[in-house]
């Protein structure tokens, strides 16, 4: 159904909500997020969307996923379709992919940032903007009458910073002009100024929906990295709470389910927002207890005993004949069936007792994200921004990272992220964490030889899960890590690593390396997990945040040698960057060290530095 009809129709007092999922990256992700998706449709949103990953680089993902909600599931779905980089024909293709599954919904955008904007030109010429999409739409025979186009707003602004705010705000005119159903706005943590920009749009003449966008913080790494990429503004008070707990996740989470509270309260006291999108990073507590706080779930409905008895039309002997199938005090198997389950998947989404059972588990094994470096089981693993985008800002590249021509540009690249000097690098849109400042020194070895460090963590026996620079976690627990690093090197120089390992490892030290053709070495069996964080908290079973092995590290390097490609892009073809960052990403090996003695902090080092490769 198409969700303008349905808000339309909408008539409970309380407002109602979509949830967003993105398509993990990983099979395993993939199976464990179609559970979750079930036990949160059991809180009824009125649909859920799916996002479209950076230039479309999970488009057959994001179709299968919208297509097994809405089809399997009966839940109605919202696909994310961008413009970025789509090849002629492809958003037909999408289209026709959607509507052979029954979506009616798309969220039409622009897409991730343009890579290089001065040289970026579309690779299909009728899509550069949202509004092309809508307008294609409806001017199809084949389309316009099928579905219903949602657009996205920035109540604080587009990252790009491309207009100001009544530009955008005519941007935003044309859009639903064109034909745009819906409205869902970027994520914010102030409710004042989103609900002054909703009188300001509604001031423009713009009456369609405006649904929006919240997501609860889920921990403080990820909440910084989150405001960077979509240039979120964040009130002095919310930094003032979190930065007493910032070494706390669960009460970060906690705090972050709070304040989604508020802002929801807020921002629907005053009737004119009907409906939340919730942004749910495919994890499912935080936004499960900000519904039940807000007393939005609803009650279960009172059950009568009931018989179960074989239908009046079934083969054999009928039991209890007095009875009718029409009678409330009848109900047959299959209906019965279904029935429980249903119910026993409500009582699993509402009733958690944290640290018990199965059941919790299902919901809460993964409720400490670690970014990339997650278990690759989890729907989470390698979450991005809220539309799907890569992050990389040509803006922030050309002014923090200059003009590359030589190895040793890239060197001092590095050295200069790792000395505090830049804040960000391509691979990273923070500055170094505390916890690998460290290993400072260890780090600057490594990159002086040319082996440019990406990724990095100390050895840790038993810190205070509140520790300020290494805990994670409830309060009252211990962490644990084994010492782990991260680089592109030379082959010629991955060939001296292995030997090493060989020769003088022992045992003690796995690693994975691989390359743009897909190559790939390793001495970790092909079962192997490599748990290199994990941390035990009271009354809890052992909860492994960190994990690294075959998996997540081919999924992780597919990412990072195109992070190489979306970097070049940002200079003009045939410059001398372009031509040295395509040719590190052609020769260059990604390679991932863990030695697991977590009990000698400098082991690790020690083996990589000490004596001769």
């Amino acid at each position: 159904m198409k969700l303008s009809d349905k808000i339309a129709a909408y008539n409970s007092s309380r407002p109602f909500y979509t949830f967003e999922f993105f398509p993990p990256r990983t099979d395993q992700g993939f199976e464990n997020l179609i559970p979750r998706i079930s036990r949160l449709s059991t809180l009824n949103p009125l649909a859920i969307s799916v996002t479209w990953g950076a230039g479309g680089s999970t488009r057959e993902r994001s179709i299968d996923l919208a297509g097994l909600t809405q089809s399997d599931y009966g839940i109605d779905t919202v696909l994310h379709l961008t413009c970025t980089n789509m090849l002629p024909g492809m958003v037909d293709d999408a289209l026709r992919a959607a509507k052979v599954r029954g979506i009616q919904n798309v969220l039409a955008l622009r897409g991730d940032p343009s890579r290089g904007t001065e040289h970026w030109t579309p690779v299909d010429s009728q899509f550069t903007r949202g509004i092309d999409l809508v307008k294609y739409i409806r001017s199809s025979p084949e389309f316009s009458s099928h579905f219903c186009i949602g657009v996205a707003a920035y109540p604080e602004g587009h990252p790009d910073r491309e207009t100001d705010e009544d530009g955008s705000l005519n941007v935003l005119k044309e859009k639903v002009d064109a034909g745009a159903d819906f409205i869902v706005t970027q994520l914010f943590y102030d409710a004042d100024p989103f609900l002054e920009w909703v009188d300001k749009v509604r001031a423009k003449g713009i009456t369609v929906p405006i649904i929006p966008g919240v997501m609860p913080i889920q921990t403080y790494s990820s909440f910084l990295r989150l405001i960077k990429l979509c240039g979120v503004k964040v009130p002095p008070s919310v930094m003032a709470a979190l930065e007493p707990i910032c070494h706390d996740d669960q009460l970060v989470k906690d705090y972050g389910v709070g304040l989604a509270v508020d802002i929801i309260r807020k921002i629907t006291s005053t009737g004119t927002i009907k409906g939340i999108h919730f942004c749910t990073l495919n994890l499912e507590k935080s936004v499960q207890l900000v519904i039940e706080k807000l007393q939005w779930a609803g009650s279960s409905p009172t059950m009568k005993n009931r018989l179960i008895a074989a239908s009046l039309d079934a083969p054999g002997p009928m039991i209890h004949v007095q009875l009718t199938n029409s009678s409330d005090l009848v109900i047959d198997p299959t209906t019965a069936t279904n029935t429980a389950t249903s119910a026993l998947t409500f009582k699993q989404t509402l009733d958690p007792d944290p640290g018990r059972g199965e059941l919790n588990n299902a919901a809460t094994w993964d409720d400490f994200p670690n970014g990339r470096f997650g278990d690759y089981k989890s729907p989470a693993f390698g979450a991005q921004d809220q539309w799907g985008g890569s992050g990389l800002s040509q803006y922030e590249g050309l002014s923090e990272w200059g003009h590359p021509k030589s190895t040793d540009d890239l060197t001092s690249l590095v050295l200069r992220y790792l000395h505090s000097e830049v804040s960000s690098s391509p691979f990273s849109s923070l500055p170094l964490s505390p916890e690998s400042l460290t290993i400072l020194p260890h780090l600057e070895q490594l990159t002086k030889r040319g082996w440019w460090t990406i990724s990095s963590q100390p050895a840790v026996d038993g810190a205070c899960s509140t520790d300020e620079v290494f805990g994670w976690g409830p309060r009252g627990g211990y962490v644990y890590q084994k010492g782990f690093v991260e680089f592109f090197v030379e082959e010629q120089d991955l060939e001296k690593i292995e030997k090493k390992i060989k020769e003088k490892g022992q045992g003690w030290v796995h690693y994975f390396a691989g390359n743009l053709q897909g190559e790939c070495r390793s001495n970790v069996p092909d079962d192997g997990r490599n748990a290199v964080t994990w941390g035990m908290f009271p009354g809890q079973e052992i909860t492994q945040t960190t994990i690294i092995e075959r998996e997540s590290f081919l999924t992780w390097k597919d990412e990072a040698f195109s992070i190489w490609a979306e970097w070049a892009s940002f200079y003009p073809p045939g410059s001398e960057e372009r031509e040295l960052l395509n040719a590190v990403r052609m020769e260059r090996w990604l390679v991932s060290i863990v030695h697991h003695d977590y009990k000698r902090p400098d082991a690790l080092w020690t083996f990589l530095l000490d004596g001769e490769l």
